[in-house]
């Protein structure tokens, strides 16, 4: 673990200086992307924490690796979803791969099936050929979000 330590001091530092910014330190990283962001406008909210894998290697004894990745024992009894940060457009979808390979005979069955299909309303669905479905479930979670939502009637844009 030294060894990661060592090879990545730059990474350390930058992450140990993430951690201890201030609001106004915030601010000023936001405004390179929004010019216009108010303090007063932005409150911090804790999303989670970040992650990274530590992986063994011959010649450094171990290196630091980024991005979402699914560990498991030999036989699948224990798999993990480990990542820097497994965000919500892969998420689901690398989940649902350690399902079916966690519970490979229970994946298979009509109930799981029926039940993935109902927490995750377009899996195995091509948005092509269900425009007006996905149009009316992403209008639905707009709504429930709040965020960007379409008018109706107007192709979901």
């Amino acid at each position: 673990m030294w060894g990661v330590f060592w090879h990545n001091i730059p990474l350390t530092k930058y992450l140990i200086e993430e951690v201890r910014m201030g609001h106004e330190d915030r601010m000023e990283a936001l405004r390179k992307f929004v010019k216009e962001a108010k303090s007063s406008d932005w409150d911090l909210k804790i999303a989670g924490q970040r992650v990274q894998i530590i992986k063994r290697d011959e010649e450094e004894g171990g290196i630091l690796e980024f991005g979402t990745e699914v560990v498991h024992s030999k036989d699948g009894r224990i798999t993990a979803l480990l990542g820097a940060s497994p965000g919500a457009s892969v998420a689901v979808d690398i989940m649902i791969e350690l399902l079916h390979f966690a519970f490979p005979e229970k994946a298979k069955s009509k109930e799981w099936k029926q039940k993935l299909s109902e927490m995750v309303p377009f899996w195995k669905k091509e948005i092509e050929k269900n425009k007006e479905e996905f149009k009316n479930l992403r209008y639905k979670c707009s709504e429930t979000l709040q965020i960007n939502l379409p008018k109706k009637g107007n192709n979901g844009k």
